[in-house]
């Protein structure tokens, strides 16, 4: 365990099917559809990497070898760009395996977020540790698991990240009950609901996938009946961390995050998150608002 109880260690499920995009995800993992010229995983890697956290490890299924590629070495592409002297593309290839210490484990049976973040215990010991879901694109220009950290700091236990949402799409996600704490933006959490109906929903807070967990998670999620879909919910065991002593690893809080965040789990929020970061670019930016603007107009 860390001597100072520090977040060193990320967890990134990567065990899904994808059927939101088929046919694209038939042979291709969905981690790995671009984000404008990167795969999608990569800005969750950076993100990690941003805060501190240079050991990750992916949770990984069947069909998930393109993934592992992806953060593996190329001798061949590198040496044929080293000999066109193309050290910009040389560059972009070799960031990918420069960034981290990454390390894989299979999930085996798709049971579920709390199946998956258990098949972690081995590799994250008795450390607290984070988990990210690689469905959330975070800007980089808005951190989040910094501020994060510094809730785990003060309160201890878990800490859980939040966003306000039309109540209407509260049943898509996690949902909490809250008391509000001295902190600005930092809520204790009560109870936890999965995917409520609207009319039941505690709040209009949702779980976004961005999570500091106590390793006292770990024997939680052991004892964790299967829920929802026949699947062990990480939303179960936090509702069990929320009523447990802080001395046991216990108490969750939550982050409420006002930073620009990108959703690429279906068809939609994808192409409005490639869309969006692409005219932010400096090197694409101009010229797709511009083509954006007149496209628009023809409609």
């Amino acid at each position: 365990m860390s001597s100072d109880g520090s977040v060193r260690k990320a967890v990134i499920p990567a065990a899904g099917l994808g059927t939101r995009f088929l046919p694209a995800t038939k042979a291709t993992p969905k981690e790995m559809l671009p984000v404008v010229d990167k795969p999608a995983i990569q800005y969750v890697v950076e993100e990690a990497v941003a805060a501190g956290l240079e050991d990750v490890l992916f949770i990984t299924g069947r069909s998930k070898r393109p993934l592992e590629d992806h953060f593996d070495r190329n001798l061949e592409l590198e040496q044929v760009l080293r000999e066109k002297g193309d050290q910009e593309r040389l560059a972009s290839v070799t960031e990918s395996t420069d960034l981290a210490r990454i390390h894989y484990v299979r999930q085996g049976d798709p049971l579920g977020l709390g199946h998956a973040v258990l098949v972690a215990e081995n590799h994250v010991g008795g450390e607290p540790f984070a988990v990210l879901l690689g469905d959330d694109l975070i800007d980089p220009r808005d951190p989040v698991l910094p501020a994060m950290m510094e809730v785990r700091e003060r309160f201890g236990g878990s800490v859980v990240c939040l966003m306000r949402v039309p109540r209407e799409t509260i049943s898509l996600y996690g949902c909490p009950a809250v008391r509000p704490t001295d902190s600005t933006d930092v809520v204790t959490i009560t109870d936890l609901v999965e995917k409520p109906d609207v009319e039941s929903a505690p709040s209009d807070y949702a779980v976004i996938g961005r999570y500091l967990l106590d390793p006292a998670v770990f024997d939680v999620l052991k004892a964790t009946e299967p829920g929802r879909g026949g699947e062990i919910q990480l939303t179960d065991a936090l509702r069990v961390l929320a009523g447990m002593p802080a001395d046991a690893g216990g108490g969750v809080h939550g982050l409420v995050f006002h930073g620009r965040r990108y959703d690429t789990g279906d068809r939609l929020s994808y192409l409005q998150a490639v869309i969006t970061l692409a005219t932010e670019r400096e090197d694409l930016g101009p010229d797709l608002r511009a083509w954006l603007v007149s496209f628009a107009e023809g409609l």
